[in-house]
């Protein structure tokens, strides 16, 4: 909860003068002992915090889950696994799982969307990190259009989408192997494209270097990159993208 709400609840009398101390004191941030959690990211940023699940212990997992929920009614983490889910599951019978994109998450009802970005994949392979951006973005509050497998092996799949693509505020393009959609989208529209190698290929494409290599020598202008199969960084920078669209157009 930011600070304007607590401020509104306590106009409303909808939480005591006591109540409204205690929530500002746990800004800017909240100590646990184990986890300093940023409750005034919102603010700054206009991004709550987000969890990054794998290879947190179950118990500091769940404390982090109860902290966010309590705060702001929602939660989102990445790189989740099942046991993890099963685990707040136990708890938050409301939580959503993913298993392709391994995202957990509750979130509000009726949450409003805006503009638009579209997530393309080269495979069907790179889509377990293209729905981590996907969903970020959607999360986030950004209408996302799915393209997927439409990679330069068969290039006449990318044209007969075009039109959808190049009506979004902001592409992201996910590609392992050789890594080329990206410089290929980026010839054809007039929006910003995120590339975001991904670690699908054979032995030499080194689990995702090759790629990130080709995306970061792009001859196409207009692409930014992200680190390889770092489908949220993409996601988060194509909300921020779509905000300012969206507030060109408004």
């Amino acid at each position: 909860m930011d600070t304007y709400e607590i401020l509104k609840k306590l106009k409303e009398g909808e939480v005591s003068i006591e109540e409204a101390e205690g929530m500002l004191r746990r800004q800017p941030f909240e100590e646990m002992g184990f986890a300093k959690l940023d409750s005034h990211r919102k603010v700054r940023s206009g991004f709550p915090e987000v969890i990054f699940c794998s290879g947190k212990a179950e118990q500091h997992l769940l404390h982090i889950v109860e902290r966010l929920y309590e705060e702001d009614g929602e939660v989102f983490g990445t790189r989740a696994s099942a046991r993890q889910y099963e685990m707040l599951k136990s708890k938050y019978p409301e939580i959503q799982y993913d298993p392709i994109s391994r995202i957990i998450k509750i979130e509000k009802e009726g949450k409003e969307r805006k503009g638009k970005i579209a997530v393309c994949t080269a495979g069907t392979a790179d889509i377990p990190v293209a729905e981590e951006a996907a969903q970020t973005a959607e999360y986030f509050g950004t209408n996302v259009e799915r393209i997927y497998d439409i990679g330069v092996a068969g290039i006449h799949r990318l044209f007969s989408k075009l039109d959808v693509i190049q009506s979004a505020n902001c592409v992201i393009a996910v590609a392992g192997m050789e890594g080329a959609l990206p410089s290929v989208i980026g010839g054809l529209v007039d929006k910003p494209v995120i590339a975001v190698p991904t670690s699908v290929g054979y032995g030499a494409n080194m689990n995702g270097i090759s790629a990130l290599l080709t995306m970061i020598n792009s001859c196409a202008n207009g692409i930014a990159v992200v680190n390889i199969d770092n489908g949220y960084g993409a996601g988060y920078i194509a909300t921020q993208i779509n905000r300012m669209g969206v507030r060109v157009n408004e």
